[in-house]
């Protein structure tokens, strides 16, 4: 058994181990993934616009308003040195274009129970500029910059399957449907006797998007092609349209309107696409969605929906992102990002992920589809095979990896009592590690009165409590971070499973011993990756002990958990 061990271990140190460089890489990132809208207010100044409604009154009501968090309070936390300290490669923020103005009934056309605004950055109305709930053009560039000069890539989202839904405080303010006389003050109010559905069924009004750009309701009819239906009755783009359009009427209105006074939110690289160009439908929305990646060096987009959308477009909206990485590379010479020659990287939302490998759609520039099922119940009994199955498939396609998480914007799934065992299954895992806000400070959304909605998923998207934070549990979040970050070996090294509780990672710069539920003074195995003699860090608790008979022991462990290699 011993014999067969060593051969497996010295063929693990042979192997090609992939991504194992100093510095940054994608596939052992560990990614903080925040609404911006919820995270940090820090400007008020900027909290109201459009004619929106921020209070109703009551906080179930308020449950999908914007709230004001902002790219200002985003970047006073970067200042502070937050992202730092949890080891944090990526920050991952929701999309901060311009959203539709109104609301949509909170759960859908049926059950109109409050009032659901964009303020997550899923419902674009205006792809060329900022949403000015968040900030400035100006506001977005200290922001970007800031994490670039402490070496964390920026990730938003891209979102070409549809636009936001139309909405009766839009149709008063842009003319582009019938509102029987409603002020904008009227549109804006919340009525739960409206029916969005007797009112929008996506007709063909001649100044919105209009059939050119969208399916009617006639091609949606009885539709069970993902690719050409609709999802949560939103408007479809007809993306595999190759024939040129002209740009919808309500949009041209709009830029005049606003005219000069918007500059300060008008995205300067999209500034020359706010006009007809002849283009596919699609073909706008990829090279508007690629202006941000030119304006602000953007590293990275999670898709949208992605089996929604025809493949080849991903693979368009690839390309042109790392055309324009590449030339805001250029353009900035100076800049601490200039330098950096990872290509633009894609991930994405498909239903039901796992960490299999997908062909295609590496083929069309994806690295990673999120992972719906990593386990969420912080289970160290059983994590070690299931690091087992993430490691080997890493191994056996270099150019694939898992995207894995414990929570996120539509999925609160994690054991919220076990959240200590939860964060070490998490950023000890091989693949792409996704935190989201609160994760690390244990926020609580038990009594948020979002749960009385009909819509109860929008309690996960409550804002971060910054004055009830988990100290210890932020403390643990953050040591395993640092680990992470300073050993890559962690997310991308081969793994060998020593026993129920015990694995190597090995790579060609790095060996690190992981033990889960280590028991004090009992002897941990470490031959032969550690010969006798050689002094062995418990890289989470700090202590020191020297090999002897094979085994390493230790007086103490914290947090269920040890980590441990040879002294550096």
């Amino acid at each position: 058994m011993k014999k067969a061990l060593f051969i497996l271990l010295l063929m693990a140190y042979g192997a090609i181990c992939f991504g194992q460089k100093a510095g940054f890489s994608w596939p052992s990132a560990t990614v903080y993934f925040l609404i911006t809208d919820r995270f940090v207010n820090g400007d008020t100044a900027n909290d109201q616009n459009y004619g929106r409604i921020n209070d109703y009154g009551d906080g179930r009501l308020n449950a999908a308003t914007f709230h004001g968090g902002d790219l200002t309070g985003i970047l006073q936390k970067v200042e502070e040195g937050y992202f730092d300290a949890l080891g944090v490669d990526v920050v991952w923020m929701t999309d901060v274009y311009e959203q539709i103005h109104g609301w949509q009934p909170g759960s859908g056309g049926a059950v109109n129970d409050f009032p659901h605004y964009g303020y997550h950055g899923y419902y674009p109305l205006d792809y060329t500029q900022m949403d000015k709930n968040y900030g400035t053009i100006e506001e977005m560039h200290q922001l970007v910059d800031a994490l670039h000069s402490r070496g964390i890539r920026v990730m938003l989202g891209a979102n070409i399957n549809d636009p936001g839904y139309p909405t009766l405080l839009d149709a008063v303010q842009y003319g582009f449907a019938p509102t029987d006389g409603m002020t904008a003050e009227q549109a804006a109010a919340h009525n739960p006797d409206w029916n969005y559905d007797t009112w929008a069924q996506f007709q063909n009004w001649p100044k919105w998007w209009t059939g050119t750009w969208l399916r009617t309701p006639a091609e949606l009819w009885n539709q069970t092609d993902k690719q050409t239906m609709t999802l949560y009755g939103l408007p479809d783009f007809k993306d595999e349209k190759t024939e040129r359009v002209k740009l919808p009427i309500f949009l041209k209105e709009k830029w005049a309107m606003e005219g000069d006074a918007n500059d300060a939110w008008v995205n300067p690289s999209a500034s020359h696409l706010r006009k007809d160009m002849s283009w596919a439908p699609a073909d706008y929305v990829i090279a508007w969605i690629a202006s941000w990646v030119e304006e602000f060096g953007i590293d990275g987009f999670r898709c949208d929906i992605v089996e929604y959308v025809h493949g080849y477009r991903w693979k368009q909206l690839y390309d042109a992102c790392n055309r324009a990485l590449d030339k805001w590379r250029k353009a900035h010479p100076s800049g601490p990002a200039s330098t950096w020659t990872d290509a633009f990287y894609l991930t994405g939302d498909f239903d039901n992920a796992y960490i299999d490998y997908k062909p295609d759609y590496a083929n069309y520039g994806f690295s990673s589809m999120v992972n719906f099922y990593f386990p969420k119940h912080g289970d160290l009994d059983g994590i070690v095979p299931v690091w087992q199955m993430y490691a080997d498939s890493i191994a056996a396609h270099p150019e694939w990896h898992s995207f894995n998480y414990l929570n996120n914007s539509y999925h609160r799934d994690a054991d919220f009592a076990n959240m200590d065992d939860c964060l070490t299954t998490l950023l000890l895992s091989p693949g792409v590690a996704q935190l989201f806000y609160g994760d690390e400070t244990r926020r609580d959304v038990s009594h948020c009165p979002a749960l009385q909605n009909v819509d109860s998923d929008q309690a996960f998207r409550a804002d971060m409590d910054w004055d009830h934070i988990d100290v210890n549990l932020l403390n643990h979040c953050q040591k395993l971070g640092q680990i992470r970050r300073s050993y890559p070996v962690i997310a991308t090294g081969r793994q060998i499973t020593l026993n129920p509780h015990t694995c190597a990672r090995i790579s060609d710069n790095d060996t690190l011993i992981i033990r889960v539920k280590p028991i004090p003074n009992d002897p941990i195995s470490v031959s032969p990756l550690f010969p006798d003699g050689t002094v062995i860090t418990d890289l989470y608790t700090g202590q020191q002990s020297a090999v002897k008979n094979g085994t390493v022991s230790f007086p103490s462990f914290q947090n269920n958990v040890a980590i441990l290699t040879k002294q550096r």
